[in-house]
């Protein structure tokens, strides 16, 4: 299931109710930047995390996000007060996309999904699911990495403080799903990799420019991006 994994390495499911809460915000050095400490529109990055998984995964492949190269499936599957950019399968992607008012931002720089979807444990892998070493093999596949993201040309720092475990997920494929599993609900899922979350920008262009190399464990040698969205933030 090699290549399976391959796949959900960089890619990394259906979007539950995001149910409202206090918003308690922490930026970093960088103003743009929401702390991955905060509890931000009602959630964890560690819960945000998941719902982005959750989300790519959702969307068949001819408009999935991920490998889209114009930008034209960008409002795929969004909701809510955040707003999910995708990374690719490894290459470089230039994409144009337009997004309310009000919004934030959250992507993945690297992430490793490891679980009953994606190839290692029963039903797509051929051995029971054991948590431990699910998330011992997550953690091992992004433990060395150099990342990079900036907004608006301007450099975001302490990269390798965004790291997140999601908690243990549920993932439903639909048919013509990224991963070529038959379609249906699968868990437990886990992760762990870095993302990040930009406060709402200000109306008008804006570009993001994201990329990650992983250099050690199973994905040793693996590029991601550069991704750059060139964004239209609407009034």
């Amino acid at each position: 299931m090699k290549q399976l994994k391959d796949v959900l390495m960089i890619a990394g499911v259906v979007i539950g109710l995001m149910m409202p809460g206090q918003m308690v915000f922490a930026h970093s050095e960088d103003s743009e930047l929401i702390s991955r400490d905060s509890n931000a529109y009602g959630n964890t990055y560690g819960e945000w995390s998941a719902r982005w998984i959750q989300w790519l995964l959702s969307i068949p492949t001819a408009t999935n996000p991920a490998v889209d190269t114009t930008g034209a499936n960008c409002g795929q599957g969004q909701a809510g007060p955040v707003w999910f950019l995708a990374g690719t399968f490894g290459g470089p992607a230039k994409r144009a996309c337009t997004v309310p008012a009000s919004k934030a931002l959250f992507f993945a720089l690297t992430d490793g999904f490891f679980g009953a979807g994606a190839g290692d444990c029963v039903p797509t892998g051929t051995v029971p699911c054991n948590l431990a070493a699910l998330r011992e093999a997550a953690s091992a596949s992004t433990d060395s990495v150099i990342l990079a993201v900036s907004v608006d040309g301007k450099s975001l720092s302490d990269l390798t403080d965004q790291r997140v475990q999601p908690p243990v997920m549920t993932v439903t494929y639909p048919d013509g799903n990224l991963v070529g599993v038959q379609s249906g609900t699968y868990s437990p899922n886990v992760a762990d990799g870095y993302w990040v979350m930009l406060s709402p920008l200000s109306a008008g262009r804006h570009t993001i420019s994201f990329s990650a190399q992983i250099t050690g464990g199973v994905f040793n040698g693996t590029s991601i991006g550069p991704v750059t969205y060139k964004l239209t933030i609407l009034p």
